[in-house]
C-alpha cells in the first residue's frame, strides 16, 4: 500500500539566523516572544498545564502581564504558539541526535539511544503534559494532533534512510518502530515524577536485542 504523506506542519521560526535582516523593533519583539514561549514550556513541565496561567508565564518570562498580553492576548494564543515552538524545537533536537550517528557505527543501537535521549529531555515532558491534558480538552487535542503526526512522519522518514535493509519489508519496519516508540515512551513516562529508573539500561539492552531479531539480514542490495 502506498504511503500517504501528510502535509508538513509549519515550523515556528522566531530567529533561525535571520536577525541580521530584521529591524531592531522586530528583533526585540521576536526575542520577547521567545521568552514568553520558553517560559510557557517551563511552566507546563514544572507546574502542569492546568495550573499554568498567563500571570505565571509572564512572571517566569520576567515581563508584566500587560507586556505579555501585547504579544499573546490570551492563554489560548500562548498555548497555540508554544505548541508550534515546541514542535520546532523537538524536531531540531531529534535531527541533531540522528545526525550525530557516526558512519560505521552500530546504527540500530545509536538510533535507539538517540530516541531514548529525545524522550528523556524536558521538551518531551512538556509535550507529554500537553498530550495528557489534550485527552479531555478537545481544542488542545486538535492543536497537538498535527504536531504529533508531523513528528511521527519525520521519525518514519529517518528510519527508512537509516535502515535500507527494511525497504522490502515496510510492515516489519513499522512494527519495529512501534515497539521502540511504545516501550521507550512508556519508560520515559515512568521518569516523569523525577525518580530515577534503575532498570533503564537493562530494558534498553533487552529492547535492542528484540529489535535485532526483527531486523532483516543485511544484503548487498540493502546496503546500496
Amino acid at each position: 500500500m502506498p504511503v500517504m504523506r501528510r502535509p508538513r506542519r509549519r515550523e515556528l521560526n522566531l530567529d533561525n539566523g535571520q536577525s541580521a535582516s530584521m529591524g531592531w523593533q522586530a528583533q526585540k519583539s521576536a526575542a520577547t516572544q521567545r521568552r514568553v514561549l520558553e517560559a510557557a514550556i517551563a511552566c507546563f513541565v514544572e507546574v502542569g498545564y492546568a495550573r499554568t496561567t498567563t500571570t505565571l508565564i509572564a512572571d517566569r518570562a520576567g515581563l508584566s502581564r500587560g507586556a505579555m498580553l501585547h504579544h499573546f492576548p490570551s492563554k489560548a494564543e500562548v498555548v497555540k504558539a508554544a505548541i508550534d515552538y515546541l514542535h520546532t524545537k523537538r524536531l531540531r533536537a531529534f535531527r541533531k541526535a540522528i545526525a550525530s550517528i557516526q558512519p560505521g557505527s552500530d546504527k540500530l543501537r545509536s538510533a535507539l539511544r538517540a530516541y531514548w535521549a529525545h524522550v528523556t529531555h524536558p521538551l518531551f515532558f512538556a509535550f507529554l503534559e500537553l498530550k495528557v491534558n489534550g485527552r479531555t480538552d478537545p481544542e488542545l487535542g486538535e492543536l497537538l494532533d498535527p504536531a504529533q503526526a508531523a513528528f511521527e512522519e519525520e521519525w518514519m522518514d529517518t528510519a527508512r534512510e537509516l535502515f535500507p535493509e527494511w525497504r522490502d519489508d515496510p510492515e516489519g519496519l513499522e512494527t519495529a518502530l512501534d515497539l521502540l516508540q511504545y516501550v521507550l515512551d512508556g519508560m520515559a513516562l515512568n521518569l516523569a515524577d523525577g525518580r530515577p529508573n534503575v532498570h533503564s539500561e537493562r530494558m534498553l539492552d533487552y529492547l535492542e536485542a528484540r529489535l535485532r531479531e526483527l531486523r532483516p539480514r543485511v544484503t548487498d542490495r540493502a546496503a546500496e
